[in-house]
């Protein structure tokens, strides 16, 4: 059998739960933890070039992949709230999106692949949403490159905010959150709190869960089994809060105040993956706006890209269990 392997990005997500809990590797036996592996291993965290490979991560790298090419299957969607916002200095006297026009915006540089370019397609996206909440476009602001700073868990661009290289940054989650308050910046724009979800739309907003299609053609079986547990997780996840915090603490490498800044109250009741219509038209949203951008080597067809069966049937399990 093909070796099992499994890689995430440091957020909440159900089968990292799952993971943090020891049920993947009860329900299939050893998984191999892609962040753990020797860096020819690592790598296809980015192209997903490994047949027995489940990955639930970012939607840039998992597009880019499949643009490019990548024999992959889009299994499952979630959609979790993670602080998203614009952060300025507190005396730039910018307030509000429409106080961005004319700004200096921080966008990452390109990366060796599309792929590894998702900091910039973040940063630029995440800056389409706030401006838009302005009326704004994306040629109201000037775009200022900026490196990726040294260390994985930095966040681009706040250097250069604090040193006053650029006016206005955008961040997420909760390392960029605890790195936010240690640099004194403000939020002007709060992307969650706009009601229309399409504002948000980002890299992690939906966030697939992809497998190679190889595995879900020869063990069909394995990838429902994965999905049972991730649901499994999801459910757990909606009754104990404080358990959810402590694991994704470690999961986000943050102390328990980044954690309740990034993640709204009751984002562990919405774990459970899906993949309907609203959440694959979103995920179409960033597709166009990665493909307009030069983020994608070809076009994708979400639709086509879906293969629902297996998270309906792991759903069956689940209810099937829940009664027998």
């Amino acid at each position: 059998m093909t070796t099992l392997w499994y890689t995430r990005c440091p957020v909440p997500t159900a089968s990292g739960l799952a993971h943090r809990l020891g049920w993947l590797a009860d329900e299939l036996g050893e998984v191999g933890v892609l962040q753990d592996a020797p860096p020819e291993i690592a790598r296809h965290h980015f192209d997903h070039d490994l047949p027995g490979l489940f990955r639930e991560g970012g939607n840039v790298p998992a597009l880019a992949a499949r643009s490019e090419g990548a024999r992959t299957r889009l299994i499952g969607l979630t959609w979790i709230e993670e602080a998203q916002s614009v952060l300025v200095r507190p005396d730039s006297g910018i307030a509000g999106a429409a106080g961005l026009r004319g700004a200096r915006f921080a966008l990452s540089r390109w990366a060796a692949t599309r792929a590894e370019s998702f900091p910039r397609a973040m940063a630029l996206h995440g800056a389409k949403g706030a401006l838009g909440q302005g009326g704004l476009t994306l040629d109201a602001v000037e775009f200022v490159e900026v490196e990726q700073p040294p260390g994985e868990w930095s966040w681009p661009g706040l250097a250069e905010l604090t040193a006053g290289a650029v006016d206005a940054v955008y961040v997420k989650g909760a390392r960029a959150a605890e790195q936010a308050v240690a640099a004194g910046a403000v939020v002007a724009v709060d992307l969650d709190a706009h009601p229309d979800p399409a504002t948000r739309v980002n890299n992690g907003t939906p966030r697939p869960i992809t497998v190679h299609e190889d595995l879900l053609a020869e063990r069909p079986d394995l990838v429902v089994r994965f999905l049972v547990q991730t649901l499994r997780a999801a459910d757990w996840a909606a009754g104990d809060l404080a358990g959810v915090r402590r694991i994704l603490a470690g999961e986000t490498r943050s102390g328990a105040a980044g954690v309740r800044a990034a993640y709204r109250d009751g984002f562990h009741t919405r774990l459970r993956p899906d993949l309907s219509p609203e959440r694959l038209d979103l995920l179409g949203l960033q597709k166009d706006f990665l493909l307009e951008h030069g983020f994608l080597a070809a076009d994708v067809d979400v639709a086509a890209w879906a293969a629902h069966e297996p998270l309906e049937r792991a759903r069956e399990i689940l209810a099937e269990r829940a009664v027998a």
